[in-house]
C-alpha cells in the first residue's frame, strides 16, 4: 500500500505542476474522489479472508458485532467501497496514511 500511496503522490504533484497554469477545481474534486474510492476498493480486496477484514475493521473503531457482519458481507468490492468503507476509512484517516488529495496541491499552486 505504501508503494501505490507513493506512486499516487508523485503523480498527483507532478501532475499539479504540469498544469498549474489553468482552472481545473472541479476536475480535481472528481478525481479525488475516484481515487479515495479505488483506494478503498483496493484496501478491501487486500484483506481478503473474513477473519482479517473482521479485525482490521475492530482495529478501526467499529464495534465487533458490526464488523463481524460487514466482514461476511458478500457483496462486490465496488459496493463495499462505495458503502460502509467510507464512513470506516474516512478521507481523514486516508489523509494520515499518506494520501496526497489533488485538490490541496491545487490549492496550493493557485493560494
Amino acid at each position: 500500500m505504501d508503494e501505490r500511496l507513493e506512486k499516487i503522490k508523485k503523480t498527483i504533484v507532478g501532475w499539479t505542476n504540469y498544469y498549474k497554469i489553468g482552472y481545473w477545481k472541479d476536475v480535481a474534486r472528481m478525481v479525488d474522489a475516484h481515487v479515495r474510492f479505488r483506494l478503498r476498493m483496493c484496501i478491501w480486496k487486500q484483506w481478503k479472508k473474513v477473519n482479517t477484514k473482521k479485525k482490521a475493521l475492530i482495529s478501526l473503531g467499529v464495534p465487533k458485532r458490526e464488523a463481524w457482519m460487514l466482514a461476511n458481507c458478500r457483496k462486490a468490492y465496488a459496493r463495499c467501497a462505495s458503502s460502509f468503507l467510507n464512513n470506516v476509512l474516512t478521507n481523514k484517516r486516508l489523509k494520515e496514511r499518506g494520501l496526497v488529495f489533488l485538490l490541496d496541491q491545487y490549492n496550493l499552486k493557485h493560494c
